[in-house]
């Protein structure tokens, strides 16, 4: 491999603009492709299979008037006063306007609906006042009824002593004709009477459960009781992700544009998730920031520029040809997102270590081509091994078994691909383009100077002082991983988002109005047993509705109503507390425990939708694939570094050192995003669950990372110990050639993803933190560190390979080692090239 990037490298600066004008054709394809055939992101993260997907496609197959999705709109009074008729006139109005838009079924306006319901409860009370009234006439009418009875029982026994007397009396006959027929009307009063009762025991029955349902959603409002709140729902046809954005930004936009006088207008998190910039003002300032570190360290504006702009293009043609199939394929918005993370990271920094090694080349004298040739033969080597080991920790996220994740992995993977490509083709050609000026002014007149090489050590680090680091290093990185152990995994809702984001103004109006359950209702479905209609529907409603209020922080449920055929009926539950808290996820653990519930009518099986129960069963699948893609990747490290080192113990402590960060990482996520710690510095003013997918995508991405620095850190250890020096002298020898540039390199990736922390999405932050942070501990304090000061400590046996072992594995010779023996660096020459003047003299 090493032989095959030599030439590459020398072909790349021999036909520099044939490369170069090969790129820029490629990003042109890019673009095209992805001005034809892009389609659009999706805000949503959905896993398919989860029991929410199921229970909602049983509702789209059953029951179409309960499936889709919805949104909220929250309207509030900027005086806190009651809302007017004019202000809910122009309400109405609004919603009946949302209510057009294609992929709407229908809108609800909250003062229509709280008036029905209020209506509807007044003609409970109207019902139970007009039974009373009912059962007193009743009682009136039996207590006269009664009496009359009495009065005929009197007269039939006078009758009877007088038939005694005078048997055979033909006026006896005729009064006894007349009891007779008294009766009889008696018996048909009576019997109007029971039917009365009757009537109104059924009618009290039905109000009773009528009556039982209404307290069961007392607590259900669309109007506050303060009267200057509201929320209006906007239900969708289709699922809430599959919402054409289109139609979710002209539903934001009208909310916006609204008019109301006095009226504030704000969207839930539902439909004003937006698909989050590619490049902000963070962004910017952490390219700045890169920028920086490549001047500092190179010393020329030129030399910063090169990287910079190779990362860039390979940005540019990775995301734009993974953006190309976005119609093909449901990709989440934070997916490019990730990858132009990846792609200026890894780009800016696989440049500079050919980059760096060239100019050190240059230094010593070894001619231009040759010098490209060998920079990209042996750093350029480790690139490729470095940025292979990202992929496979990448591409690896298809295991998981969940699409979206894998599709994140691989959009990462093509970004870090192109950036290789780039940094191996590209690079040289723009190292050949701008020639001796890659040095400063300063370095140019010293070529070939034996003083301008750098300094070796002579002398090994004292071990005292590795047991110390060593002991500091593990204590300090295992108390920032404690809070770790507390972890949650969620995702973002309206609290999450900036402070004057409409989605933050919903949540909380809603929150501080009706109550912070209202912001993630559940959708529980119920199997019916007996195909129930009517008051008998109507009964087990209520029976379900109960059993499921009993559940504890249950708030109120409210019936939606049944399918056609009978078999499903559909409630809203709403929890005590918000969609991301702990009490709400247990609740759903709950419904779902619960089934089947017994009531009168049988058993009834419960399934629990919604968009909460949707985050919870996604942050659930996340947290249960996230152990064996942690082994998976911690086996990789084993396997891969034992290739590469071949020796036992250094991948055992490469890996470790790795554990170590991630746990860091974890805990400095914890602390910062769930407990709320620095909050005021990272914009956290509502603590919640970490992001469920971003504990799995940082073991990917610090994986390969940590085993970039790693490579290009011990590589060097090993080299010196190859070439004779003693294991603890090619320790320090190896750090003090290293570390310069992987210190540059960390420093720019960690400036690249920190510009990601103060992005407008409540998604991308967490990702730029947990990365950014993830890369100092792990090269800083890790790499630079622990694992130093553990080799030192190992001594020869670091380095101790079984004999079985050695035999069978392949030479990787990732440091290019044969390279170098074929084309051997005389240090002591000077450049064979003829140095223009005005290269010698000119400034860079």
């Amino acid at each position: 491999m090493a032989e095959l990037l030599y030439r590459l490298g020398r072909f790349s600066a021999r036909r520099h603009w044939v490369v170069i004008a090969t790129w820029i054709v490629v990003i042109g394809l890019a673009g095209g492709a992805y001005a034809l055939f892009h389609g659009s992101l999706s805000g949503a993260i959905t896993i398919p299979g989860t029991p929410t997907s199921k229970v909602a496609d049983e509702l789209a197959a059953k029951f179409p008037k309960a499936s889709g999705g919805s949104g909220t709109v929250v309207f509030a009074t900027t005086s806190g006063s009651a809302f007017t008729d004019q202000q809910k006139a122009g309400i109405a109005a609004l919603l009946k306007d949302l209510g057009g838009e294609p992929g709407v079924k229908g809108t609800t306006d909250p003062f229509q609906t709280q008036t029905e319901r209020d209506a509807q409860q007044q003609k409970i009370t109207d019902g139970r006042a007009q039974l009373t009234q009912g059962k007193q006439q009743l009682d009136a009418g039996q207590a006269q009824l009664d009496t009359g009875k009495q009065q005929l029982e009197a007269a039939q026994q006078q009758l009877d002593a007088a038939k005694a007397q005078s048997p055979g009396s033909a006026q006896l006959a005729g009064q006894q004709q007349q009891l007779d027929k008294k009766k009889q009307e008696l018996q048909a009063s009576q019997k109007q009477i029971d039917d009365g009762r009757a009537q109104l025991e059924a009618q009290g029955k039905q109000l009773e459960v009528g009556a039982q349902l209404m307290d069961l959603a007392k607590e259900l409002r669309t109007v506050s009781k303060s009267g200057s709140a509201a929320v209006g729902v906007v239900q969708f046809d289709t699922p809430t992700y599959e919402v054409p954005k289109e139609v979710k930004d002209d539903i934001v936009q009208k909310a916006a544009d609204a008019k109301i006088d006095g009226v504030e207008v704000n969207v839930s998190n539902d439909i004003a998730q937006t698909v989050p910039s590619v490049l902000g003002p963070g962004e910017v300032v952490g390219v700045v920031i890169a920028a920086i570190a490549l001047f500092v360290m190179l010393g020329t504006l030129l030399g910063a520029t090169l990287p910079l702009l190779g990362a860039l293009l390979g940005v540019g043609v990775g995301v734009l040809a993974a953006l190309s199939f976005s119609d093909v394929v449901t990709m989440i918005s934070v997916t490019p997102v990730l990858g132009v993370m990846l792609g200026l990271a890894v780009g800016i920094d696989y440049a500079l270590f050919i980059l760096n090694r060239h100019r050190r080349q240059l230094k010593q004298g070894v001619e231009m081509g040759e010098s490209i040739g060998l920079a990209n033969g042996t750093s350029g080597n480790a690139v490729v091994f470095a940025g292979s080991t990202v992929l496979v920790a990448l591409l690896a996220l298809n295991v998981t078994g969940i699409p979206f994740l894998g599709l994140m992995g691989t959009v990462g993977a093509v970004c870090v691909a192109v950036a290789v490509l780039v940094a191996i083709t590209l690079t040289p050609a723009l190292l050949s383009l701008v020639g001796l000026r890659i040095l400063s002014r300063k370095e140019r007149r010293r070529i070939g100077e034996a003083s301008a090489l750098p300094a070796v050590p002579q002398t090994t680090m004292s071990t005292g002082r590795s047991v110390l680091t060593l002991i500091a290093g593990v204590l300090v990185l295992g108390v920032i991983a404690i809070p770790a152990m507390s972890m949650r995994l969620g995702l973002p809702v309206g609290s999450a988002e900036a402070e004057d984001s409409q989605q933050y103004r919903a949540y909380k109006t809603v929150e501080r109005e009706f109550g912070a359950g209202v912001n993630g209702p559940l959708l529980v479905v119920a199997h019916l047993p007996g195909k129930p209609t009517g008051t008998d529907l109507t009964a087990i409603e209520a029976a379900i509705g109960a059993k499921l209020a009993a559940q504890r922080d249950v708030v109120a449920v409210a019936p939606i109503g049944a399918s056609d055929d009978g078999t499903v009926a559909a409630f809203q539950v709403v929890p005590k507390d918000g969609p991301s808290s702990e009490s709400t996820a247990q609740l759903v653990r709950d419904l779902r425990a619960a089934s089947p519930l017994s009531v009168e009518a049988g058993k009834v099986e419960l399934g629990v939708a919604g968009n909460a129960s949707g985050n919870i069963d996604v942050s659930q699948k996340l947290a249960d694939v996230l152990p064996l893609y942690l082994a998976l990747v911690v086996g990789l490290s084993l396997i891969i570094l034992i290739f590469v080192f071949r020796s036992i113990l250094v991948p055992l402590t490469a890996t470790a050192g790795f554990v170590l960060s991630l746990l860091a990482a974890f805990g400095g996520l914890t602390a910062i995003y769930q407990w709320g710690w620095l909050g005021g510095i990272f914009g956290v003013h509502d603590p919640s669950p970490v992001l469920s997918f971003l504990p799995t995508i940082e073991i990917g991405i610090l994986f390969g990372l940590a085993m970039d620095y790693q490579l290009f850190l011990v590589s060097g250890m090993r080299e010196a110990y190859v070439h004779g020096a003693p294991a603890r002298l090619a320790v320090r020898r190896g750090l003090h050639a290293g570390r310069a540039v992987v210190t540059a390199a960390a420093i720019i990736m960690i400036a690249v993803f920190a510009g990601f922390i103060f992005s407008e999405s409540a998604t991308i932050r967490p990702i730029g933190f947990g990365l950014s942070f993830g890369v100092l501990v792990d090269a800083f304090v890790v790499r630079m560190l622990l694992i130093p000061a553990a080799m030192h400590l190992l001594g020869r046996s670091a380095w101790w390979l079984p004999k079985w072992l050695d035999r069978i594995l392949p030479d990787v010779d990732v440091e290019g080692a044969k390279l170098e023996r074929t084309h051997p660096i005389d240090p002591h020459t000077t450049h064979p090239e003829p140095v223009p003047a005005e290269a010698a003299t000119g400034t860079a």
